[in-house]
């Protein structure tokens, strides 16, 4: 099972809907949107990260907690340039994810393409739905016991 948390998602949400976020307004960057998704033995998750380096991609794995994080720096400019709109959001961005018992967090599998980081978690072999054999009871072969 895949659980993901960010207490303030919810109130930066209103607050932006209430309060605006058009230009002149401050407001936290989005989180890095995410699809997660399970295929066959495996749950797959895909994070929204364009514009992002590589290098800047950084991802840990704590007590079942794994968190995701990237940062976007400013564009070196010169003196003589002059910026004229500036809508990218800027600095560290972060996620994290509660992994279930049920996947295996020593086997993470990822890759980043076109802006898209895809995660690969396998599904723990404990979990996996193993076939359980039944012995009948009365079916044992008689055994002689001496007195």
């Amino acid at each position: 099972m895949l659980m993901r948390t960010d207490p303030f998602r919810d109130l930066d949400r209103l607050s932006q809907h209430f309060l605006g976020s058009g230009a002149g307004t401050w407001s936290k960057p989005a989180t890095m949107p995410l699809d997660a998704y399970r295929l066959g033995d495996q749950f797959v998750v895909h994070f929204d990260l364009p514009g992002m380096a590589p290098e800047s991609l950084d991802l840990q794995v704590e007590r079942n907690v794994l968190t995701v994080r990237a940062e976007r720096r400013p564009v070196e400019t010169g003196d003589d340039v002059q910026t004229v709109i500036s809508e990218r959001p800027l600095g560290v961005f972060s996620r994290q994810l509660f992994l279930g018992d049920t996947l295996d967090a020593e086997r993470i599998d990822a890759h980043y393409e076109a802006g898209v980081l895809t995660l690969r978690i396998p599904v723990a072999e404990k979990s996996k739905p193993r076939k359980i054999q039944i012995t009948a009871v009365g079916h044992e072969r008689p055994q002689q016991i001496d007195a």
